[in-house]
């Protein structure tokens, strides 16, 4: 093995992984939030060194979601992809997949079995307070994967009530397919209770969610007919429950917190009309995590803060062969078809924060990552370890100045990795106008499930790479916040940015150079993405509203193998979003309706033809996406949503791309998106006692 020593400096603060802390959120855009990501402590979004974009509970809400997805569909940047074979999803921010993203649960990393970030969405919509989301490089602040962005989904703690309990239920069509509360559409239950008391807190939640899928084929059809649909979902079960207790006090506090997860997801083969028989599968998650935080104020100038995490995630496959005849089932022996794939990961960080005076504050730190990994389809029983000590300053030396380097040093025991600076900075050029410019280096090392994760079954035939190099990157971002009016009745906030990365060994799947009939992960020797983004948010009396654009450019990576191509550096993707929420004061509701608009995404692909490489322009078609909601307040403590998503009936996007390389490709067909208008009905129920 390898030992690898690398070194990050933390530029713009150092996160406040474990602070247990609440914000009000009363306002869906409300323009002064607090932001704890990234921050040496709960920080203004205003004075915040980094930009950081916030979705707070409130909005949460009035999108009546069932999950993560949901949420950020419509946010600027993202876009998601779905593997219908094994019903998951992955994320791509700013042009960059999943892998790149870092998603934090409380600041506690998440982990995923394979290459996609399905764990996005086995995280209890129900326990989420708020979302803050940093873009650009955060490997200094937060390790590994922080490539893209960070995705840090906060929970919420007791109510201050001393007792309060809460209930959720919620019916959802799936297009036009649906059965009451079982069966058809997508059904969710959810009930949470807390107490609180003298500085010690306790909180229990339990959520039950079960889609069942949508365009499925009958039970009697054979394989012909079930494969003849590609745009087929799979159903979806998920068990998810959560504890949490803490102690607090003015200079100390304490909590522990436990999240599970059960989810299982069904396929249904065609019947063999030959021999009446057919292969059903089953795939299993089992994912529970658990994490310790504290934070300690030894005086005023003094404060220490201490983060302990355990995720454990199994994924499991079980593949029988049903015979209709006998009404029976044996299990298969086809590779990969029984299997087990285990995952675990430990995280300890401790930091310190020193301030001595206004002028100027210190956070030195140290972080302890471990990930291991087993399973019939893992090479081994690989195990990484990781350790970083790092260290950040926040420097004022003048009124609205914000000066903050830092610095990380890691120790790995596979990869070798570069020194990580970065360096944020903040200046207040007029009372309402703020410019923020960035650099950062990125490092990500391989995670096991790259090196020596392997998947076959019938659609897929992906090998890990032990051979992996780890990426970099160096990032320039910029942004310029102009938030002009700051009344009582009326708010606005406009924020230009813009963003300029280069990849060094970017991990992408690819071809085996030595069998074209494997799909491995390979190093591209270098890779680049560019873009801006305006964003605007208006509070005006009963109404919040926000407009953003975004224009990102992804490189054209075929250049590395054939510079001679007579095609642009970049290929350009455009998006708009807008959101508007209204609210009648006199009925206790609201009406809000999220759009956004998603470009079409080309990609030039390579093709030989009479000893001469050409490349062809394909692309995946521009779409919109709409979700239509309303939100009643009944009675006390009893309110009602209601509407209907995806109002444009997205089903499936075009494509005219001939690819047929990587692990998801879909090679001139069609690209499933979602499974079509939804209507919802939905209520919650809240009762407290103080």
């Amino acid at each position: 093995m390898k030992i690898y020593l690398s070194i990050a400096f933390v530029l713009s603060g150092f996160v406040a992984l474990g602070q247990d802390v609440r914000v009000d959120t009363a306002k869906a855009n409300d323009l002064k939030d607090v932001v704890i990501t990234g921050q040496f402590g709960p920080q203004s979004l205003k004075n915040s060194v980094y930009n950081v974009r916030t979705i707070n509970s409130e909005k949460i809400r009035l999108r009546a979601a069932t999950n993560v997805q949901q949420i950020l569909n419509t946010e600027l940047g993202f876009r998601f992809s779905n593997d219908l074979t094994l019903g998951t999803t992955d994320v791509q921010l700013m042009g960059m997949s999943g892998r790149n993203i870092k998603i934090l649960l409380d600041g506690v990393p998440m982990i995923d079995r394979s290459d996609t970030r399905e764990s996005l969405n086995q995280i209890d919509i129900n326990t989420i307070d708020r979302i803050e989301i940093i873009e650009g490089p955060m490997s200094v602040v937060y390790g590994s994967d922080a490539l893209a962005g960070v995705i840090n989904i906060i929970t919420k703690g007791a109510s201050k009530a001393l007792l309060n309990l809460a209930a959720r239920i919620q019916e959802e069509t799936a297009g036009n397919e649906y059965a009451a509360f079982s069966g058809k559409g997508q059904h969710m239950q959810n009930v949470t209770g807390s107490w609180q008391n003298k500085g010690w807190s306790a909180l229990a939640g339990f959520t039950h969610n079960d889609f069942s899928g949508w365009n499925l084929a009958s039970k009697t059809a054979t394989i012909d007919e079930v494969e003849s649909e590609t745009n087929r979902w799979k159903p979806k079960e998920q068990w998810l429950g959560n504890t949490k207790i803490g102690y607090r006090n003015e200079n100390f506090n304490i909590w522990y917190r436990l999240d599970g997860l059960n989810e299982t997801i069904d396929v249904r083969g065609g019947i063999n009309p030959n021999n009446y028989k057919a292969k059903f599968q089953s795939y299993t998650t089992n994912r529970y995590t658990q994490q310790i935080q504290s934070e300690w104020r030894l005086n005023p100038k003094l404060r220490f803060t201490a983060i302990a995490g355990y995720t454990n995630l199994k994924r499991g496959t079980r593949t029988v062969i049903h015979d209709f005849t006998t009404s029976t089932e044996a299990l298969t022996d086809a590779p990969g078809e029984q299997d087990v794939a285990k995952f675990n990961s430990t995280i300890f960080r401790t930091t310190a924060q020193y301030v001595p005076n206004p002028y100027i504050s210190f956070q030195p730190g140290f972080e302890f990552n471990r990930d291991a990994a087993s399973g019939a389809r893992i090479a081994g029983t690989p195990v990484i370890n990781d350790y970083a000590f790092f260290l950040s300053s926040e420097i004022k030396p003048a009124k609205g100045i914000n000066i903050r380097p830092g610095i990380r040093v890691i120790k790995n025991s596979v990869y070798d990795a570069p020194l990580v600076p970065s360096l944020n900075t903040k200046f207040s050029l007029t009372k309402n106008l703020d410019l923020r410019l960035s650099y950062a280096r990125g490092f990500r090392a391989p995670a096991l499930r790259e090196l020596y994760y392997d998947f076959v079954d019938a659609s897929h035939n992906i090998y890990g790479n032990p051979n992996l190099k780890a990426e970099q990157s160096n990032s320039f971002n910029g942004s310029l916040a102009w938030a002009g009016i700051q009344e009582k009745d009326l708010q606005f906030r406009s924020t230009l940015s813009g963003f300029y990365t280069q990849y060094k060994n970017r991990i992408i799947f690819a071809f085996d150079p030595q069998n074209s009939q494997i799909t491995t992960l390979l190093n591209v020797s270098k890779s680049k993405t560019t873009g801006g983004t305006l964003e605007n948010t208006l509070v005006f009396k009963n109404v919040q509203a926000s407009l953003g654009f975004s224009y990102i450019g992804n490189y054209n990576e075929i250049l590395e193998d054939v510079p001679s191509l007579d095609i642009p550096d970049f290929v350009w993707s455009a998006e708009i979003n807008a959101n508007v929420t209204y609210s009648f004061s006199e009925i206790n509701g609201t009406i809000s309706i999220f759009y956004k608009y998603v470009g079409k995404k080309p990609s030039y692909q390579l093709s030989t033809a009479n000893n001469s490489q050409s490349a062809t322009l394909g692309e995946v078609g521009a779409f919109n996406l709409a979700d239509l909601m309303i939100s009643k307040k009944l009675y006390k403590g009893l309110n009602i949503n209601a509407g209907v998503k995806n109002l444009f009936n997205v089903t499936q996007l075009t494509n005219t791309s001939t690819a047929t390389g990587g692990a998801h490709s879909t090679g001139g067909t069609s690209v499933p998106y979602t499974y079509g208008r939804s209507y919802i009905l939905g209520l919650t129920y809240n009762w407290s006692k103080f």
